[in-house]
């Protein structure tokens, strides 16, 4: 038997039978079979075997020149097993050289061709075998420039839908004219939020009328009163489909469909997938991206968008032309990055919010939109040494969870929720805060650059704030009168904000002159001087260990 492994068709387009006749250098001759001018071609194959079934993938030309035909075939069963073989294992069409074994086409040959309803070609005598197969992929080779050619305007003509003031119902009107159809948008209650075009038994509105396909692959055929009265039966059916690709969590309500689909096929991984119906999915298992079915002549697919919400996108046309999955994929990947950007009002949340801080509202006023009542920032360097790159950074953000990001030459800074735990990052430095209330962002922000200066000078990809989780002295007092002594204590350096970094740091990294001319990114004798600055404001003696404690103390309530 066949490879049932091998996938049924090539991923070029397949050549219509009319086609192949229709070249008048071949001169080929239909004597037999039934005349479908749509019957598809997808390779040529030539074989004198006089059972070629092990030999066919299924959809050949099979090209034969009678070599392997005995002389008495003509009064047995032979033609009528040698066709049945060919047809069982999906040959489409049948090509008999005349000449130089068999002058003329066997007419028993004829005959069984016409009773198992496989075309019979007449390939005569100036035209070899390798020519018709020469012409199959060069039919084949236009077929797919076109196909090719066609998807690339329908990419172009949507991307440009997408960046119109309106871009949902651009893009379905864009899609529903490239596909001949009708494209609805559906919410994740299975609603119809947009639709655009006519005909295909007028998916998501009722009492539609199907019409004709026009565009850049021909004129299609008119569905007619046939898919007028069965309109309610493809929107059932489109609705089932788009339960089947929603995912699990999204609300659905499926009512129950009186129609079967035709086939029976779905898969996570796969292009195009069929459901018989929703129970056939285990609750464990994926559902899948997309599914496709066709009812009363009306082809349907329905494609999840990636947004994680439910939305889906529902696609019904007459025919089902090569690169229309293409083009739809193209659209539902559009429709994603609207939907999860406007429909879920990510975006539109964060630009209020920074209007609102413009204008003078406070964070906690406008931390709600954000999400979330703990934060925590995080500073960020690459370790290229080069400044921040767009591209890494937001990276960096999707990788921390967050699209709130401060892309700035001398470092990154992201604000995080704070149930998320920043974990290294190949390729960066990082400095975390320790979660804070909205109304104490400024002071996370000088916490997350000291972490980063300490994550620098250690050379450790991430330090966060706080991190021992241990209690300190600063835990047996009040804040307000911790707060109280420490600015008492520092008040002699108040005006100095670079000597407190400067003494912060130093403290911080055990008196390291080398880490902390790194930290700050000053020269070692630099650090030198303000140290002895500060000891001269202070008063004090910097290398007493009870001197430095109690300084540290107090530079951490600041």
């Amino acid at each position: 038997m066949p490879d049932l492994t091998v996938p049924p068709t090539p991923p070029t387009p397949p050549v219509p039978l009319g086609a192949l006749l229709a070249r008048e250098d071949l001169g080929l001759r239909q004597i037999a079979g039934p005349s479908d001018p749509d019957i598809a071609i997808h390779w040529a194959h030539t074989s004198e075997m006089p059972d070629p079934y092990p030999y066919l993938l299924g959809g050949e030309l099979l090209l034969t020149a009678g070599v392997h035909i005995p002389d008495a075939a003509g009064s047995g069963t032979y033609f009528d097993d040698y066709v049945a073989r060919i047809v069982e294992a999906g040959g489409v069409a049948l090509g008999f050289g005349v000449a130089p074994v068999h002058d003329t086409v066997p007419r028993a040959l004829v005959a069984a061709c016409d009773r198992y309803d496989l075309p019979l070609l007449e390939v005569p005598p100036p035209t070899p075998f390798s020519r018709v197969a020469r012409a199959v992929w060069q039919l084949m080779a236009q077929a797919r420039l076109a196909e090719l050619r066609r998807v690339t305007e329908a990419q172009q003509s949507l991307a440009a839908a997408a960046s119109r003031p309106d871009p949902l119902p651009s893009v379905l009107r864009q899609l529903a004219q490239r596909v001949g159809g009708r494209a609805v948008l559906f919410g994740p209650d299975g609603t119809e939020i947009a639709g655009a075009g006519r005909g295909a038994g007028a998916v998501g509105a009722p009492g539609g009328v199907a019409g004709s396909r026009t565009g850049s692959t021909g004129t299609g055929t008119e569905a007619g009163h046939g898919a007028e009265a069965s309109g309610a039966e493809v929107r059932e059916a489109l609705a089932e489909l788009v339960r089947v690709v929603r995912p699990p969590a999204a609300p659905a309500s499926p009512p129950a469909s009186p129609s079967s689909p035709t086939s029976a096929t779905a898969s996570p991984t796969s292009p195009s997938s069929t459901p018989t119906s929703t129970d056939s999915t285990p609750p464990t298992r994926p559902a899948p991206t997309s599914a496709t079915d066709t009812v009363s002549g009306i082809h349907l697919a329905a494609y999840a968008l990636g947004t994680g919400q439910g939305f889906v996108l529902g696609v019904a046309a007459p025919q089902r032309a090569p690169g229309d999955h293409t083009i739809a994929s193209v659209a539902a990947v559009l429709l994603s990055l609207l939907t999860g950007e406007h429909q879920s009002r990510t975006g539109a949340d964060r630009s209020s919010a920074l209007v609102r801080l413009l204008l003078g509202a406070p964070p906690e006023d406008v931390a709600s939109l954000l999400g979330g009542d703990r934060w925590l920032v995080v500073h960020a360097l690459p370790d290229t040494g080069t400044g921040p790159d767009p591209v890494a950074t937001s990276a960096l953000g999707a990788a921390l969870g967050s699209a709130l990001i401060d892309l700035a030459p001398e470092v990154v800074r992201v604000l995080v929720p704070g149930d998320r735990a920043p974990a290294a990052q190949p390729g960066w430095t990082l400095g975390v805060s320790a979660p804070v209330a909205p109304e104490d962002w400024s002071a996370a922000d000088r916490q997350a650059a000291r972490a980063l200066a300490r994550a620098r000078a250690t050379r450790t990809p991430l330090v966060v704030h706080g991190a021992s989780g241990r209690a300190g002295l600063a835990d047996l007092l009040p804040h307000d009168a911790a707060e109280e002594h420490a600015r008492a204590l520092l008040a002699p350096l108040a005006a100095h904000p670079a000597l407190v970094e400067t003494l912060r740091t130093w403290l911080s990294l055990h008196g390291s002159w080398d880490r902390t001319a790194v930290a700050l990114a000053v020269h070692r004798n630099t650090v030198r001087q303000r140290i002895a600055r500060c000891a001269a404001l202070l008063e004090t003696d910097l290398d007493d260990p009870d001197v430095r404690m109690e300084l540290w103390f107090g530079l951490r309530q600041l």
